[in-house]
């Protein structure tokens, strides 16, 4: 009962979604523009800075505090924390209210991340942030924060459970952004710095 508990309180959390409702009252369907996710990335290329980092910030801060809470409530149940965080990336992918289509789960990942270790939160972002630039493609963040997470794990804990209960957040990350590899395979996808320059950057 106590890993159902779990799974739903990450679920739930999971599949609030800012970028939903930004969507609806700016009446611009998201999943209809820019990369069709409902996410942060997409907020910010549809809708502007203030609102990416809006969503970003609340879809990081939903699956810290999924965590958070269900290891002060379950703190006999294994892993309750990574657990519910997995399942909150789930729910942000596919949200059940919005006919299971929502974003990729970067963010909430993120989250994730920051419920087992900050400094792994920082690490990854970095890292993540210099491959990026180096390759010159987003995909790059996803995919090597999902190898590098449980690993971080292991090295932190020395407990392989613990270790394979990360890799399914780090699992469906890179599920969930394997198309982009062939975007950037076939230089369909933004390149990094061009989306800096002319999104981030930009005055408006």
């Amino acid at each position: 009962m106590e890993l159902l508990a779990t799974l739903a309180i990450g679920y739930s959390f999971g599949s609030l979604s800012p970028a939903a409702l930004i969507s609806k009252l700016k009446k611009k369907n998201l999943r209809e523009h820019g990369t069709g996710n409902l996410g942060a990335s997409n907020t910010l290329l549809v809708f502007g800075k203030a609102l990416g980092v809006f969503v970003m910030v609340f879809d990081i801060l939903k699956a810290f505090f999924a965590a958070k809470l269900s290891q002060f409530l379950f703190p006999k149940l294994a892993f309750s924390g990574l657990i519910a965080g997995f399942a909150a990336i789930v729910g942000h992918n596919f949200p059940f209210y919005l006919h299971f289509k929502g974003g990729k789960g970067l963010a909430a990942f993120g989250g994730t991340v920051l419920f087992v270790n900050p400094l792994f939160f920082l690490i990854l972002l970095v890292f993540g942030l210099i491959l990026m630039f180096i390759f010159n493609f987003s995909v790059v963040m996803p995919m090597s924060a999902g190898v590098l997470f449980p690993i971080l794990v292991y090295l932190q804990s020395g407990n392989g459970w613990e270790a394979a209960v990360a890799a399914l957040s780090s699992l469906m990350i890179i599920i969930m952004h394997w198309s982009n590899i062939e975007k950037a395979k076939k230089r369909t996808d933004v390149p990094i710095r061009e989306f800096v320059t002319k999104k981030l950057f930009r005055k408006n």
